[in-house]
């Protein structure tokens, strides 16, 4: 498939303060995109424009708040006269038994990750529409396959792949490109605050190669630039992802037998697991909402 240039292309880029969205923002700078960052932590993603190579812009808003995100799709387009690019890339996650799970958290993963990345298409498909552009939505290895402890996750990511396939067809006439984004487990802040706990850290080690390995963010990111510069329907952030494609059929019974075992295995060590979101990103998303409460 042919590429697009990305220079004088531009890209909006949620959850871009920290991780792949960071990474991301840099690689479509560098590559001569102008680049508008969307996030919870206002000062991290300043931080990260100041350092861009190009023009750049940040904006603070949360992706579930449709009014907050429809406003930065307007101030975008008077900024910086169109959007070409848009990637639904914001998320978080938490773990541990989902009948333990703190219902907080547990809904806000969904909101995150799934109604987030909805909002964020509402917002920019008119634009979107206007450029005859591209949006990737970041999906996860958690689309193709479930995993005990991880419920929520597992949820918010297929369920972001079905919608960026059903919006694929319905937005296709109109010029616009849908893409599907896949990442294993990639080293990033999230990934580093889920191994923080002994048990979670642990069920990973014992999948099987090659999902039980941490993959630099790099060469992911490069891949995933470079299938945004194809407009690629699909997007593997390793390689070997789009492989386990063929087998997904298969894996919800494997894993419910595999699964069944290691979790007697674990079980008596469940006990007193945190249960609420990981990482700084997480950390960020709940100290964002504690302030809007008060």
């Amino acid at each position: 498939m042919s590429r697009v240039g990305l220079e004088g292309q531009v890209a909006v880029v949620t959850g871009a303060a920290r991780g792949v969205g960071e990474l991301l923002a840099r690689k479509l700078s560098a590559r001569g995109a102008t680049v508008a960052l969307v996030g919870l932590e206002e000062e991290a993603l300043k931080e990260v424009s100041g350092r861009l190579h190009g023009d750049s812009a940040h904006w603070y808003a949360d992706v579930t708040d449709h009014d907050a995100m429809s406003r930065v799709a307007r101030e975008v387009k008077e900024r910086f006269g169109k959007t070409d690019i848009v990637v639904a890339n914001a998320g978080v996650a938490n773990g541990g038994p989902f009948a333990e799970s703190d219902p907080e958290a547990w809904r806000r993963v969904i909101e995150v990750n799934l109604i987030g990345s909805a909002v964020t298409a509402r917002a920019f498909l008119p634009v979107l529409t206007e450029s005859r552009g591209y949006l990737l939505q970041i999906a996860s290895l958690a689309a193709i396959t479930p995993a005990p402890m991880m419920t929520a996750y597992c949820a918010s990511k297929a369920g972001v792949e079905a919608y960026a396939h059903s919006l694929r067809a319905e937005v296709g006439h109109q010029g616009v490109r849908v893409g599907v984004g896949y990442l294993s487990w990639t080293d990033t802040d999230m990934v580093r605050g889920a191994d923080q706990d002994e048990v979670m850290r642990e069920l990973r080690q014992r999948l099987p190669w090659p999902a039980n390995k941490t993959y630099p963010l790099g060469p992911a990111v490069d891949r995933i630039v470079a299938g945004i510069e194809r407009r690629s329907a699909h997007v593997y952030g390793q390689r070997w992802l789009r492989g386990m494609q063929g087998v997904r059929g298969y894996l919800p019974a494997l894993i419910g037998t595999v699964g069944q075992r290691e979790m007697k295995r674990f079980a008596p060590r469940l006990q007193g697991m945190r249960t609420g979101l990981v990482g700084a990103g997480g950390a960020a998303d709940e100290e964002a909402r504690a302030t809007h409460r008060h």
